[in-house]
């Protein structure tokens, strides 16, 4: 499997670091979606489409990098700002961080190596509206 070759912006700061997966999904949010009694048929406004994120690292073997996005990406703000590696060369949204996740690799004598970092991004704001 090959890795992307761009990093990250989280919050204006670059990351540098391997990707290995950026899972991108769609969300259509509704106002309101009912069903009319008499007939079924389905009356809804739609709100947006919101796009969400999951992304895999590949492994960071430098301990400073791995620490301060890990630090960064479960920092306990409301938002950050992020831009991803896209078609049109970046996209960057405003989100949420609603999951971040590891597993220990090696416990050394100095230190310990983290494997399967993982975090998903909502998005705060709509991409696309009607």
């Amino acid at each position: 499997m090959s890795e992307y070759t761009q990093g990250i912006y989280i919050d204006g700061t670059y990351f540098d670091v391997p990707l290995v997966s950026v899972k991108r999904e769609a969300k259509f949010l509704d106002k309101y979606a009912e069903r009319e009694e008499e007939t079924g048929d389905l009356l809804r406004e739609l709100i947006g489409v919101y796009i969400n994120y999951t992304m895999n690292f590949g492994t960071i073997d430098d301990d400073d990098t791995y620490e301060k996005l890990w630090d960064t990406l479960t920092q306990p703000v409301a938002f950050h700002d992020v831009t991803l590696p896209s078609t049109k060369r970046h996209y960057t949204f405003r989100c949420y961080v609603s999951s971040v996740s590891d597993e220990m690799e090696k416990i050394l004598d100095d230190t310990v190596k983290f494997k399967g970092l993982t975090c998903k991004y909502i998005a705060k704001a709509p991409a696309r509206t009607p």
